[in-house]
């Protein structure tokens, strides 16, 4: 639709698509901490914070050597390249690794990363963008420490305070409480922006704090976060591709080449290994990290901060940019489920697992868990009776073949089968570990030692 398109709509406001890219990155963000589980993150929080900062630190680094003399760039606009390209994207990381079967840990890992990063990526280009940069780097240093206090602590404060007002004021209509939730979330940014501090972070740790609440309505809350985002995504790709002038990137397309492979085979790996062994991380979920790095329409956006601000060369950074990202993204996403295949992290006992989702039956305090058993699953030929589901739990409601049926103690379960099981409040927890226990060790499981906690 743009410039030597089929509309030839001039557009070149960077001004504009970078307040629209950071309104839709909050929606993004937001829409990924709602869909943060607490309890896969925890396990893996110190080593996706050290991605998210050394990790960073790390890459900016190497990637701002290869475009110094690799490519010829000035310092300032080689780390300025660096910094942009350093984060990876939480767009492109919720829909890509949701889709493909991995262990919790490497899935966890990688969210929270893509969650946090972005905070202290967006401090440093702003620093290395304006007119009068920090003059040393322990003060710049000093400087993203203390913003991303600062919005850790009001996202903290305003999901909690954000939670206990939804969970104990009655709102007129069930539609308002989705909207809410994303106010909340929107003034956790604004908060943090106000205070100095890191509103990227506040409004992710905000969406995450009210995602493990269990709030009212909460399937409807997690459709319309999840099709706000889908629209931001949007948006944002339409405005970038709108920015861009098809005929200028011809120049730019080796150097953007050459950066992009230091950084995808050299400065994530690294970043990786250094960040990940001393956690003792299999070096098969290290590879695939390292090759989950995934870039999207954000560090475009965060290219048009230097156009912006008028730093020489700001186009070329720009076109750079916008090449690496689309040529890598490309090559990387679609390859993520084979290489996982390759690694056995995406296939055997991890794709014989659960898909269970959760539909809270709030008056009656309890839970809808559907169910889907894939075709390596042990749940299959197995009994509805043998799964020993504990008291409050029932399997209620089958699905097989397109035909549904309510199953008796004795109904034999099969491949592709799709269940309906009611737990009450209390073990609804135990349920899911039972479900996922048979899932993996079949009617023994208890005896196999076989459990349902997620890996």
């Amino acid at each position: 639709m743009g410039q030597d398109g089929v509309g030839d709509i001039h557009f070149d406001n960077a001004e504009l698509t970078q307040v629209i890219g950071y309104a839709a990155l909050v929606v993004i963000l937001a829409e990924g901490g709602l869909g943060t589980k607490w309890k896969e993150v925890k396990p893996v929080l110190p080593a996706a914070t050290a991605l998210a900062l050394a990790g960073v630190a790390v890459s900016v680094g190497v990637t701002a050597s290869a475009a110094h003399y690799l490519i010829g760039l000035e310092w300032r606009q080689a780390l300025i390249i660096g910094a942009v390209v350093s984060s990876t994207d939480a767009a492109a990381v919720f829909s890509v690794l949701r889709k493909i079967p991995l262990p919790a840990r490497v899935t966890g890992t990688l969210e929270a990363e893509s969650g946090f990063n972005d905070a202290p990526v967006v401090i440093l280009v702003v620093s290395l963008s304006t007119a009068g940069p920090a003059e040393h780097w322990y003060v710049l240093l000093g400087v993203i420490l203390l913003e991303l206090a600062i919005g850790a602590a009001i996202g903290l404060a305003v999901g909690w305070l954000g939670s206990w007002g939804l969970r104990h004021v009655a709102l007129p209509a069930s539609g308002l409480y989705p909207i809410a939730v994303m106010a909340i979330a929107v003034v956790a940014y604004a908060a943090g922006a106000l205070a100095h501090g890191s509103g990227f972070l506040a409004v992710y740790l905000a969406a995450m704090v009210m995602g493990n609440a269990r709030l009212p309505h909460w399937p409807a809350t997690r459709g319309f976060a999840d099709g706000l985002g889908w629209m931001a995504q949007i948006g944002m790709f339409v405005l970038l591709g709108l920015l861009v002038t098809p005929h200028e990137l011809g120049d730019d397309i080796v150097p953007a080449l050459a950066i992009g492979l230091v950084l995808t085979m050299v400065a994530r790996p690294l970043s990786v290994v250094l960040c990940l062994s001393p956690f003792r991380v299999p070096w098969q979920e290290q590879a695939l990290m390292s090759w989950a790095g995934l870039r999207g329409a954000v560090p475009i956006i965060l290219a048009t901060i230097p156009m912006v601000e008028g730093v020489d060369a700001s186009r070329r950074i720009f076109n750079i940019v916008f090449i690496l990202v689309v040529v890598y993204t490309l090559v990387q996403g679609p390859t993520l489920p084979w290489l996982g295949r390759k690694l056995h992290l995406g296939d055997g006992s991890e794709a014989a697992d659960l898909g269970i989702e959760s539909a809270p039956l709030e008056r009656l305090r309890g839970h809808l868990l559907s169910v889907a058993i894939p075709g390596e699953s042990k749940m299959h030929g197995v009994e509805v009776a043998e799964l020993r589901l504990p008291h409050g739990a029932a399997v209620t409601f089958i699905v097989r073949a397109g035909e549904s049926f309510v199953p008796l103690p004795t109904t034999i379960l099969q491949r592709g089968d799709e269940l309906l099981v009611v737990a009450t409040d209390p073990v609804r927890d135990a349920t899911e570990s039972r479900l996922r226990a048979v899932g993996r060790g079949g009617k023994l499981a208890g005896w196999l030692g076989t459990d349902g906690a997620s890996r």
